[in-house]
């Protein structure tokens, strides 16, 4: 029997808005998106217009709405406390872009309110729950590579350009730890489980000033806070070590690493930052092997003509998937509220061990169960949309 649909809101109409909107609207099942908000009508009631979305709300509308259960929050990281606070406190779940908050204290805030109250909690990034990450997770799952012995993370952005042309980078969460190597994090916690220890060396942001004219002529120049380049060494609880290396002040052209080392074998994960990035498998006496996806949520447009951010084709998983956790009572969503504060005090303890010069340890521990592989989402060589929703019920 089909669940009642979660009504839900989305709050925030900017530029990551329109692919969540179009696919909480169109590809689950278990979501009635009934409202857009946003603090300024105009902006709530254009997006509607363009997504055919019934209401057009204010945030403090929103709250107060009794028929809303679910907020999925698309605002810039420094606004996230009080809008999250204030959706918990109306008794509203939340699921909300990364990170929870820019403040470590104020996120924990936020998850001991929600178990308080009894409401889901959930946070990007959901491409965790992509076919990539659940791939290597089942290769791991099943032993593929065997024990685990080690990790090897790197990302590198100019963040400071990046900032010019989306200017909420310019503020706390702006640093490239924060705003991409979150993913990174979140995967290996999604993979792994979680680290207990952090030892790091990091570096803040240059003064930036402006390089693109015709966007910021005039200017006076800024400096994104925290720090923006980052080395590290983490210890998983399973005993695994894992280096970090996160350098927001060189050039743009992303150069990603991503390997597990197993005492059978190696994984080689994709961008995590993708939904489908190729997983390959090197075993002995072998050569390196793409492996096929066990797993849906390939991050490809099924649902016709493209939109902005189309390459992010399944943003909005971790809100769907968070909204079966409620309607099938489990105890809590893959993105809950214990795993992004996980994957935050991470973050923030690389900040802090780098310092301090000391060796920080994590507080926080979480837990989160694979999807069930065998669904996908294109069949009938992607002829026309699957199943991959049935993976988010269980």
């Amino acid at each position: 029997m089909q669940p009642t649909k979660v009504k839900t809101a989305v709050v925030g109409c900017g530029m990551i808005s329109s692919i969540y909107i179009r696919n909480l609207s169109q590809m689950f099942s278990v979501i009635d998106l009934c409202a857009v908000c946003n603090r300024r009508r105009e902006a709530a009631e254009a997006r509607a217009r363009e997504f055919g979305i019934a209401r057009a709300m204010t945030i403090d509308e929103a709250a107060a709405d009794p028929e809303i259960e679910l907020i999925v929050n698309l605002t810039p990281a420094f606004a996230h406390y009080d809008i999250i606070k204030k959706m918990l406190l109306a008794g509203k779940h939340v699921y909300t872009e990364k990170v929870f908050t820019t403040d470590l204290e104020k996120s924990r805030e936020l998850v001991a309110l929600a178990n308080e109250k009894g409401l889901y909690l959930g946070v990007a990034p959901d491409t965790v729950l992509g076919a990539g990450i659940q791939t290597a997770r089942y290769l791991i799952d099943t032993g593929m590579i065997g024990e685990v012995t080690s990790v090897q993370m790197a990302v590198n952005r100019n963040q400071a350009l990046n900032s010019e042309v989306f200017t909420f980078l310019q503020g706390e969460g702006g640093s490239l730890p924060f705003d991409v190597g979150v993913y990174y994090v979140g995967a290996l916690v999604a993979l792994l489980g979680s680290v207990t220890h952090i030892a790091a060396f990091g570096n803040p942001a240059p003064v930036h000033e402006p390089q693109m004219a015709f966007l910021n002529a005039g200017k006076e120049p800024w400096q994104i806070p925290g720090m923006n380049t980052v080395g590290a060494s983490l210890r998983m609880e399973n005993g695994a070590v894992c280096t970090v290396h996160m350098d927001g002040n060189t050039i743009g052209e992303t150069q990603h690493a991503f390997t597990i080392y197993g005492t059978r074998g190696i994984l080689k994960i994709g961008d995590p930052d993708k939904f489908a990035d190729p997983i390959t498998l090197i075993l002995p006496e072998n050569a390196p092997v793409q492996m096929p996806f066990t797993h849906g949520f390939d991050g490809k447009n099924y649902l016709g003509a493209p939109t902005a951010f189309d390459h992010y084709g399944h943003r909005g998983i971790g809100a769907a998937e968070l909204a079966w956790a409620l309607r099938k009572g489990r105890p809590r969503a893959r993105l809950s509220g214990e795993y992004g504060l996980h994957c935050q005090e991470i973050l923030q303890g690389m900040e802090i061990a780098a310092e301090t010069g000391g060796v920080y340890e994590v507080q926080s521990r979480c837990e989160m169960k694979g999807l069930r592989p065998g669904y996908f989402s294109g069949m009938f060589g992607r002829a026309m949309r699957g199943d991959a929703e049935a993976s988010l019920m269980e």
